[in-house]
């Protein structure tokens, strides 16, 4: 009899792979972002594929240069193009700060579920970085500051450069050390999280790491470097230029606004002003 059951038992499927199987299925996720465990209550997928939110976020940046081109060559018709370049550079920043970063920083609790045009460019984003779906605290700091700060001021510099105004250095030189700050430290804690806790953000795909994590957030080091550099450039020559002046005047005065060799500061030959018509001599 028993060997009959044993017999019996030996066709039957195993019990333990069939529970084992189930409690894997619960832990399959249920979003395509990395750490795979990462709980994203409430996440939605998005409605619309890479390629269209690709180039629906290049159609909009081709459509703010267009405008920015169009109004500032009307505006200043002999403008420089290093100039209007920039001018189109800031003007861009100040969109993508103020806007679309300032989207998320409204929105950084709902981000998973949110499904209009910013909120899927920043769930295709995320696959690169998930942190922007997880609330992390530097993400969201980092994010503020750059909505609240560099996109207003974005705005300004890119007018100051169509007026030609004496303030248009101090302030692009401001706009781009921050951006250059926050851009690094972004990289850094990213890359600390990577090599020192072994925990990546990006999906393993290549085009997510270098595409959309290196490359689209690499323009926000290189052009601020080098508009930092132009503009810490153009202060040392106004200070060159004042410090000859002062040389100059030195030169050719005693440092108290009057010349040399005369004791009232008025030039050899010249008269100090005075009415002289009162003091001649009668002959």
């Amino acid at each position: 009899m028993d060997s009959i059951l044993t017999q019996i038992r030996s066709y039957l499927p195993d019990s333990q792979p069939i529970a084992e199987m189930a409690a894997n299925a619960t832990k399959i996720p249920l979003h395509p972002y990395y750490p795979l465990e990462l709980e994203m209550v409430g996440y939605m997928a998005n409605q619309w594929d890479t390629l269209t939110l690709v180039s629906m976020f290049g159609a909009g940046c081709a459509g703010i240069f267009a405008v920015t081109y169009l109004i500032t060559t009307r505006i200043r018709p002999q403008m420089s193009k290093a100039d209007l370049s920039t001018i189109m550079w800031f003007v861009l920043c100040g969109f993508i700060h103020l806007f679309f970063e300032g989207y998320f920083s409204y929105n950084f609790r709902r981000m998973s579920s949110m499904q209009d045009l910013f909120g899927q460019l920043w769930k295709e984003y995320s696959l690169s970085d998930s942190r922007y779906q997880t609330q992390n605290a530097f993400v969201l700091c980092m994010e503020t500051i750059t909505a609240v700060c560099w996109g207003p001021l974005s705005f300004v510099v890119a007018g100051m450069i169509a007026k030609d105004h004496s303030l248009r250095h101090p302030l692009q030189a401001l706009v781009s050390l921050g951006q250059i700050y926050g851009d690094v430290l972004y990289y850094a804690t990213s890359m600390f999280d990577h090599y020192i806790l072994d925990m990546s953000y990006s999906r393993p795909e290549p085009f997510y790491f270098w595409g959309y994590f290196v490359l689209m957030n690499a323009f926000w080091i290189v052009i601020p470097g080098k508009l930092l550099y132009d503009s810490i450039s153009e202060g040392g020559k106004a200070f060159a230029a004042l410090e000859k002046q002062e040389r100059i005047f030195k030169a050719n005065g005693n440092g108290n606004g009057k010349l040399i060799g005369t004791p009232n500061g008025t030039p050899k030959g010249k008269s100090n002003g005075k009415a002289k018509n009162g003091s001649i001599r009668k002959r």
